[in-house]
């Protein structure tokens, strides 16, 4: 009799262990696509962290280059052999000199909203001796002086301009569309100006005019804001610490699931 309870015993433990074992490996199984997906995650975050940290590096390097261009000695602006390979990145506030005549007479109000409130930019061509024309903008009038009287430029005769070279600004998404037909202007989109105006040979580019000292008339020139946002430290320590926090959770998973005694607790049911 004593044989035959030990052969039952043994079969019982047999019988048990069946559901056990296929029960682990599926936990197992479980863990494994867990921990894939753990490392991913993490990977993911730590390459956020990383690719902050060089945005901010480069963030830093535009910033110092563009104060080194701002105060600058003038250089004269980019003539048409220099046009096609003008960039933000290597000439957007480079300041520049140019000399002309103004065409007083198409000179376009484009919307702005300053400092000194709302008004306009008042943008007005520059005909050069070599047949070229570049855009100014000579600086911010109030929406009550719309009169061009009030905003006219000096003339007729050369004048020298000095400021810093700014890129157009095409209309799209964070600007309100151009309305040329009804003369509305949102942005300092010189290309669509220029042919409004009927002018050809016109610069890619367009120039913030300098505020000459103790100068008071309009418009107020020298109004150029410079400003670039730099939060990629801030981003970087944000992904940083949720890759430790996501690395920590999983390694916490990894040690409660195979912790002694862990398997006779409920928290061990199949996922």
């Amino acid at each position: 009799m004593g044989h035959v309870s030990h052969g039952s015993e043994h079969d019982a433990d047999v019988a048990a262990r069946g559901p056990a074992e296929a029960l682990t490996r599926r936990k197992i199984a479980w863990l494994i696509a867990f921990d894939l997906a753990a490392i991913l995650i993490v990977a993911g975050l730590i390459a956020l962290a990383v690719w902050q940290v060089h945005r901010r590096a480069y963030k830093l390097d535009l910033i110092a280059r563009v104060e080194a261009r701002v105060h600058a000695v003038p250089i004269p602006a980019p003539g048409p052999a220099d046009w096609a390979g003008i960039s933000a990145a290597a000439d957007e506030y480079r300041r520049v000199t140019a000399m002309g005549e103004w065409l007083g007479d198409r000179s376009t109000l484009v919307k702005a909203v300053t400092e000194l409130g709302e008004g306009y930019w008042v943008m007005t061509p520059l005909a050069r001796d070599d047949g070229t024309t570049i855009f100014v903008n000579r600086g911010f009038v109030p929406a009550t002086e719309r009169d061009p009287a009030s905003w006219q430029p000096p003339g007729p005769g050369p004048v020298t301009v000095t400021g810093l070279l700014r890129m157009p600004e095409p209309s799209g998404a964070f600007l309100r569309a151009n309305d040329p037909a009804s003369g509305r202007w949102y942005s300092r989109d010189v290309g669509a100006i220029a042919a409004a105006r009927g002018l050809e040979k016109v610069a890619p580019y367009f120039i913030d005019a300098e505020r000459a000292s103790g100068e008071r008339r309009l418009p107020v020139a020298g109004l150029t804001v410079i400003a670039f946002s730099n939060s990629h430290l801030v981003y970087a320590l944000t992904w940083g610490a949720l890759a430790l926090m996501a690395a920590a959770g999983a390694i916490f998973v990894n040690l409660d699931l195979f912790r002694p005694g862990r398997s006779g607790r409920a928290g061990l049911r199949e996922p």
